[in-house]
């Protein structure tokens, strides 16, 4: 049978690691053709040599979100090389925990230049190429976008705007054919707590998470290929994924 995603394209931001690159690898093993987008650009080119040696087609961008004019090069890039835009996911993302009092705003200025606004433009400069293909655009959330907890406000704030925005993105291009899907994971063992700068803040979730049996990289990478594959007509419009362990 053929593969699911056979002739489509999708760009994935930041794809150097844990749940990007676990998506790539997704997406690619159903036969899309991956554009992999990040800063850490050599651990992209590792990923595509490693992607390209299992038949895939890869495009590999060097890309930081919070740029909007590198952003439109990208998916004018992307378009360029692969020959079109079927898929979007925008999983680039800092998780900068710590008090509101005595906060380092330049921690709040990157969370929400990377997790708010570089989704943003990714999705502003795609658009226009998922009209024309019918595609679907995933937003990554978080558990932080539904779930209030102390020491997490601005990133629960960018969070809960990635939802809002992709509520209000849907029903502006549902009935023109593009799906917008939002996947919210809770705890994942990924590289994200270690840019934790506040330290007091980086012990206590460690431990808080310790015991925990975290989801994977892979986990949240299959319920994105789920939703992107499901038929034309159906759009899971939000996965919300914890760990068991998670209260």
């Amino acid at each position: 049978m053929p593969s699911a995603l056979q002739g489509k394209v999708a760009l994935i931001t930041g794809a150097s690691s844990g749940i990007g690159e676990a998506t790539a690898r997704a997406l690619a093993a159903e036969g899309a053709a991956v554009a992999i987008a990040a800063r850490r650009v050599d651990r992209l080119r590792a990923l595509g040599e490693e992607l390209t040696a299992a038949g895939a087609k890869v495009h590999v961008l060097e890309l930081d979100v919070a740029d909007p004019q590198a952003v439109d090069e990208a998916v004018r890039s992307t378009v360029e090389a692969l020959g079109g835009l079927d898929i979007l996911v925008n999983n680039a993302g800092v998780m900068l925990l710590g008090p509101v009092e005595d906060a380092d705003t330049s921690d709040w200025h990157r969370m929400i230049e990377t997790n708010l606004l570089g989704l943003m433009y990714m999705t502003r400069a795609a658009l226009p190429h998922l009209l024309r293909s019918q595609g679907t655009v995933v937003q990554m959330s978080s558990i932080a976008g539904r779930v209030v907890v102390r020491n997490a406000a601005v990133y629960q704030a960018t969070k809960f705007g990635v939802n809002a925005f992709s509520e209000t993105l849907r029903q502006e291009v549902t009935e023109r054919g593009v799906r917008v899907v939002v996947i919210e994971p809770g705890t994942t063992d990924t590289e994200l707590r270690g840019h934790i700068t506040h330290a007091p803040t980086k012990a206590a979730y460690e431990e808080r998470i310790s015991k925990m049996r975290k989801l994977q990289s892979a986990d949240i990478a299959e319920a994105v290929r789920y939703a992107v594959t499901a038929p034309p007509h159906a759009t899971v419009h939000e996965i919300f994924i914890r760990p068991t362990d998670q209260v």
